[in-house]
């Protein structure tokens, strides 16, 4: 028998992931599946691909339910996820996936959110320095958002080590569809998507960019300045992001940069800096926990430019709350995961 986990709002693109990991890892037990509006339907009916969890139906969304479970995990919108951990016992732990605790900042919650603000809990990106002592002792971890993991990881290490301008950093990044949700959307039919590129929340309000400045500000020497602009593109999953950064010296090459990189995640199991000249591309990593990371200094612009590709449902959700939850549980950090991705 293993660790018993729940999940609530298992009837969401993200839940369906965490069930699809959870049913295949070594160390962990399938406990109570919640769900809202789903409530009493079969998992394999809302989840055609999880054939081995059929005869087992959505239960309601309620705290008693969920409390059977030694690990919580939820994927329910931020209002929802904020409320539900409250009346959760305290020695439930938690690793949330929604926005609800990302932040730190009541007013940066207060600008993007416009809702009260409910805390911050220890944040659950293990390759940033020093995180994963953090998320081993924790109780309660925030599970950060897909576009803001692929951002991080990319300009972390040269926020780190000096050399780019925390104040000049443009992240412009491709998801896939499922990073909307499921909830039914005009935006989102398929004869709306499919040919099209757009983009949308530009100017700064998408509701990731604090959390970005967040997470680069705690390694940074002076508070960063991130410009963020999100599209849509037609493949059902993934993330592609381009960061740049002005360069702190015009000296600074593509070696160095790659330097950076290869010293803060030359030992991760997930975070793979490619060889020199191959750039990142969202199918190389589906259905996979890893993120493929490539970097070049544009002599002319004076800019460093760092690519990042991810699965938005796995490393950017599913796969990086399990990746948590390990580290919490005292388990191997890769367990049920892999850095591996299904092609073509």
């Amino acid at each position: 028998m293993g660790v018993r986990v729940a999940v609530a709002g298992a009837s969401g693109y993200a839940g369906g992931e965490l069930l699809r990991l959870i049913v295949s890892h070594p160390d962990l037990e399938l406990g109570p599946v919640t769900a809202g509006a789903s409530a009493g339907a079969a998992v394999a009916d809302v989840h055609p691909q999880l054939p081995s969890l059929a005869g087992r139906t959505f239960e309601r969304a309620a705290p008693d339910v969920l409390s059977a479970a030694d690990l919580v995990f939820l994927a329910l919108p931020h209002e929802e996820s904020a409320a539900m951990a409250a009346r959760l016992p305290g020695q439930v732990a938690i690793v949330d996936l929604s926005a609800s605790f990302r932040l730190g900042d009541p007013q940066a919650w207060a600008t993007y959110y416009g809702t009260g603000h409910a805390g911050r809990w220890t944040y659950g990106l293990p390759e940033l320095p020093g995180a994963r002592d953090g998320i081993r002792l924790a109780r309660r971890v925030a599970s950060p958002g897909c576009y803001a993991t692929a951002a991080i990881l990319a300009l972390a290490p040269l926020v780190a080590a000096g050399l780019v301008e925390p104040q000049d950093l443009v992240v412009v990044a491709a998801s896939g569809t499922s990073g909307a949700g499921r909830s039914p959307s005009a935006a989102l039919l398929g004869s709306e998507v499919m040919g099209a590129v757009s983009a949308y929340k530009a100017g700064g309000v998408h509701r990731h960019t604090p959390e970005i400045e967040q997470a680069l500000g705690e390694v940074a020497s002076s508070r960063p300045t991130v410009s963020f602009t999100p599209t849509l593109a037609p493949m059902p999953r993934g993330i592609l992001a381009t960061c740049t950064a002005r360069l702190a010296s015009p000296q600074t090459g593509t070696q160095a940069l790659r330097d950076a990189l290869a010293r803060a995640y030359g030992e991760e199991p997930f975070v793979h800096v490619l060889p020199e000249g191959r750039w990142p591309t969202t199918a190389a990593t589906a259905g996979s926990n890893a993120a493929h990371l490539q970097a070049a200094a544009d002599a002319h612009a004076g800019r460093a430019v760092v690519i990042a590709a991810l699965d938005n449902l796995v490393k950017g959700a599913a796969g990086q709350a399990i990746q948590a939850a390990n580290l919490m549980l005292g388990l191997p950090e890769t367990a049920g995961l892999t850095a591996n991705g299904v092609a073509p």
